[in-house]
């Protein structure tokens, strides 16, 4: 029977290793991420032979959701193990982040077994790095437009360094109390665990940052981590609006000097926040990772 505990720091070797085997774009197959955001769906993990399970079990309805597993082997025995588990505690098996290329192998190996739901709310916008770094043809006028703006305001990007950490948190917890009540609101709780993390293990994590200066102020950071082998992932974007094409400028910075040598960029999902599918949407993505819900019969 599968045992479920929390994640932690050391079970990162473990874990990156299983990761790069299956080698997934979606931004859920993450160490950074699973550690971080472990306390927003009370998700927990386990390992099966040469697999990688993460299980959330503090969903809306109480039934525990999981990420299809990375690693090598054959998937129907640790989904069989899956099924088990969740049939012991009274539930059909759930899977989530379930991607095209996966939900094939599953109709082979369970046809007619289960039904598939497309997640819109919770697919990855994937871009072209060479898109976001240069900004190039027609469809990127109105970007280059607010990249000009940017640029005519007297600001400082750097990478960022252990220095900054502290005031990194400030910024984008700051950001954060200016939208939620933190006392009530469970997702921004979890929101600004997330970034504590991420900023107390930059390293271990192997995470990079960027950020922007404004008369010494930060006005923008953004951190993030080699995906898979083709992909870099954007974990966090955070700016002052106040400064005309903010946004755009540290996108584009970040991206010119921190991803070099990556074919895409991952810059997760809008979470069907109508205001955030529109940005993301303006940056012209060469596809959406699209994803489903699982449900086994």
């Amino acid at each position: 029977m599968l045992e479920f505990r929390r994640i932690t720091l050391n079970d990162r070797d473990k874990v990156n290793k299983l990761l790069a085997f299956s080698d997934f774009r979606g931004c859920e197959y993450s160490f950074a991420n699973n550690l971080a955001w472990c306390r927003l769906a009370d998700s927990q993990i386990c390992f099966y032979k040469d697999f990688y399970i993460v299980c959330a079990f503090g969903t809306e309805d109480n039934i525990p959701t999981f990420i299809l597993p990375s690693g090598k082997g054959g998937y129907r025995e640790v989904i069989e193990e899956m099924k088990r588990f969740s049939e012991k505690n009274g539930y059909p098996l759930r899977l989530c982040g379930v991607t095209e290329k996966s939900l094939e192998m599953l109709n082979e190996l369970y046809p007619d077994a289960f039904s598939a739901e497309l997640d819109r709310d919770g697919s990855d916008y994937i871009y072209l790095r060479s898109d976001l770094a240069e900004l190039k043809g027609k469809k990127f006028h109105q970007k280059r437009n607010h990249l000009a703006k940017f640029n005519r305001i007297e600001s400082e990007f750097s990478l960022i360094s252990e220095m900054d950490f502290d005031d990194c948190i400030s910024f984008i917890v700051s950001d954060y109390n200016s939208r939620f009540d933190e006392s009530t609101n469970h997702s921004a709780i979890a929101e600004q665990y997330a970034v504590n993390t991420y900023f107390n293990n930059f390293e271990e994590l192997g995470l990079n940052g960027g950020i922007i200066r404004i008369d010494g102020k930060i006005a923008a950071v953004t951190i993030g981590e080699r995906l898979n082998s083709d992909t870099f992932c954007v974990h966090i974007e955070k700016a002052d609006r106040s400064f005309d094409g903010i946004y755009t400028g540290i996108c584009n910075k970040f991206v010119n000097v921190c991803t070099e040598g990556f074919t895409y960029i991952n810059r997760e999902e809008d979470l069907g926040i109508e205001g955030l599918r529109k940005s993301k949407l303006s940056y012209h993505p060469v596809f959406l990772l699209n994803k489903y819900i699982v449900n086994f019969k």
